[in-house]
């Protein structure tokens, strides 16, 4: 068992499982309340969809349907029988807690999950970079858990992860050498591409700018210098914007080979942290060390994450990071990628590992026509037609889902279909295209409440989209990511006209990441009697933050600025709307008038009938327990 068991959807009617294997898999899934057995079923093609990744590397994706419906808001358990190894009594079984004893909580026999009647409460987050000098507040899930392992109805109903589950675009080095080590301990597949001087994954391997210096093995696309004359004004630019571009994931395997690394601790205990570093230059020893401390105590607290992740439903969608930095952020930045083969192939082999560990996990029968498509290119011999595969996962138009609980979850795709602008290939693309927003109204119409997750905040920090804005009247969008909602005209007024329209629900949360920072705000319209309730919860991130200094003089700045009755504010897009922020309360007393939370943290949301009673807080990863008030 490399990674996993992660629980993914969960109703009454279906159970989606996500794990990874060193070998193909024989095992019954059974599923009890206490010692009443509800459901048990062999694992067979039509219930287990097993993707070959590498001679010793198997992704299953385990998807039940129930024709007697699973009791809600009870304790049910689940376990996996697997039969036994090669030479051992054919009669005899190993269940999930043998394989993984420390996967069940105090003296449970199985893992235990609930099936919640009305979301009542959630956890939710973003931004989980493994070598941020902060610790990974996802671990403080499980310790919540732990404390309510017995008692359905005081477990969170679901963790929603809004993006930046991974950092592809941002690898420390002990990470990337801790990859290759997996790869060749698990025989991930290799491949080869086209566009660049170095072809394939053993020309990477044993490049001298394999580590520390892929910015030089990364496109700056010369075959297209008339698009990027557009978009950078004649200056040489690469297509892949990312800061910490210097060790960016290239090849499929590299990716899998990651997301095995952040979900669960079993292939740590395989590799050497420190086996990389002899072989650098020099100049690069001290950041490798920090860095590999930084990876050591990410590492410390994996089996907490692992557990955490088998007991409750997660839900996950993307943000840039799990592809690349500026992730369609621009028509013209579009252009120039995918106008490339290899940066089309890096960009495609990202989300063909979301879709393989997080995408097909949401709702797996909204990826049948893809995975049929797909699936058989995934042989023993590795991934064949590999360029048709990238092309069929990037024209896939169905990444968004809905949940049909009480309330109904919106969880939406910022990414792939995008506003673009016609009149300049330099301005930032909206986050949702016209046709995107006009299904999403057609899913909010008549629903009394409605829990809408957007990547990024759909009510942002005006100060800082302010600055943004001017970045990108100068034609600079790509330095200061200017992708939030209000970047766009089309896509702000229609998101804004959907909060004003009659049928809209009365009762709006907005769950939101991104931005490495956490704020709430309490939104209605101005002049207008019946107003919807919106409240915006933006928890960010689970391993990352903004720089200290620098946020408390925007926050500062911003409500200064911005304040509620700020004449400022009718200046910007949301002139209709009255935003009224929620301050910060530590152990119980608001100290100031601060908005914006800086620490890595998880954010827990309360839900209640009226708005205003809708409790908000972040869970930080030092053990601090911070209310937006």
């Amino acid at each position: 068992m490399l990674a996993g068991p992660i629980l993914r959807h969960v109703s009454s009617a279906q159970l989606t499982l996500w794990l990874v294997t060193r070998q193909p898999i024989c095992a019954e899934l059974v599923i009890k309340e206490q010692s009443k057995q509800l459901f048990s079923a062999d694992l067979k093609p039509d219930n287990c969809s097993s993707i070959q990744v590498g001679e010793q590397c198997f992704i299953h994706h385990i998807d039940v349907h129930f024709e007697q419906p699973l009791p809600q808001d009870t304790l049910l358990s689940y376990d996996l029988l697997f039969q036994a190894a090669l030479g051992q009594n054919p009669e005899s079984k190993v269940n999930l807690k043998q394989l993984v004893p420390e996967l069940c909580y105090q003296d449970q026999e199985c893992v235990t999950f609930t099936i919640a009647s009305e979301i009542k409460s959630l956890m939710h987050g973003s931004c989980r970079k493994p070598h941020h000098n902060q610790d990974d507040a996802l671990a403080v899930l499980d310790d919540k858990l732990a404390v309510v392992a017995d008692d359905a109805t005081q477990r969170p109903a679901m963790l929603i992860l809004s993006g930046d589950q991974v950092y592809v675009d941002d690898v420390a080095g002990p990470m990337l050498s801790v990859i290759h080590q997996v790869m060749d301990e698990l025989g991930l597949y290799e491949e080869s591409w086209q566009g660049t001087e170095i072809n394939d994954t053993q020309e990477l391997l044993t490049s001298d700018k394999c580590y520390y210096y892929r910015e030089a093995l990364l496109p700056d696309d010369k075959a297209s210098q008339k698009v990027l004359d557009l978009v950078f004004l004649g200056a040489r630019k690469p297509i892949f914007t990312s800061v910490g571009a210097h060790n960016h994931l290239i090849t499929l395997s590299e990716m899998l080979a990651m997301y095995l690394l952040v979900w669960s601790p079993t292939l740590w205990k395989k590799v050497n942290l420190n086996l990389l570093k002899p072989q650098l230059p020099a100049e690069f020893n001290a950041r490798f060390d920090d860095e590999a401390k930084c990876i050591e105590r990410f590492v410390d607290t994996l089996p907490k994450v692992r557990r955490a992740l088998a007991h409750i439903p997660t839900y996950m969608i993307f943000d840039d990071h799990d592809v690349t930095d500026d992730w369609n952020l621009t028509r013209g930045w579009e252009e120039a990628a995918y106008g490339n083969p290899y940066s089309k192939r890096i960009i495609g082999n990202a989300l063909i590992a979301y879709w393989l560990c997080q995408g097909w996990g949401n709702q797996k029968q909204n990826f049948d026509i893809l995975a049929e498509k797909i699936a058989d290119k995934f042989t023993p011999q590795g991934v064949v037609e590999h360029d048709t595969v990238v092309d069929n996962i990037l024209d896939w138009p169905h990444w968004h889902f809905y949940l049909d609980t009480k309330p109904k979850v919106l969880v939406l795709d910022t990414r792939t279909h995008r506003w673009r602008s016609e009149s300049n290939a330099n301005k930032p693309s909206g986050l949702m295209d016209w046709e995107t927003l006009s299904e999403l109204q057609s899913e909010l119409i008549n629903e009394p409440s409605v829990i809408m997750v957007s990547p990024a905040p759909v009510f942002g920090v005006k100060l800082i989209e302010a600055i943004q804005a001017i970045f990108t009247f100068f034609g600079k969008p790509l330095v200061v990511d200017a992708e939030n909602w209000m970047a766009h005209k089309g896509s702000a007024s229609v998101i804004l006209n959907i909060f004003r329209h009659a049928k809209t629900p009365p009762h709006f949360v907005i769950l939101s990441g991104d931005v490495h920072y956490s704020f709430a705000y309490d939104v209605t319209l101005r002049f207008r009697r019946n107003s919807p309730r919106i409240l915006q919860v933006t928890a960010s991130g689970l391993k990352n933050a903004f720089p200290d200094t620098l946020i408390r003089r925007l926050d500062k700045i911003n409500r200064a600025l911005y304040s509620h009755r700020s004449p400022l504010n009718w200046f910007t897009k949301r002139r209709q709307m009255s935003v009224k922020r929620r301050l910060i309360k530590q152990n119980g007393e608001i100290k100031d008038d601060a908005v914006l939370f800086n620490h890595a943290a998880i954010g827990e949301v309360i839900m209640a009938d009226n708005i205003d009673d809708v409790v908000v807080k972040v869970h930080t990863s030092d053990g601090r327990e911070v209310e937006f008030d």
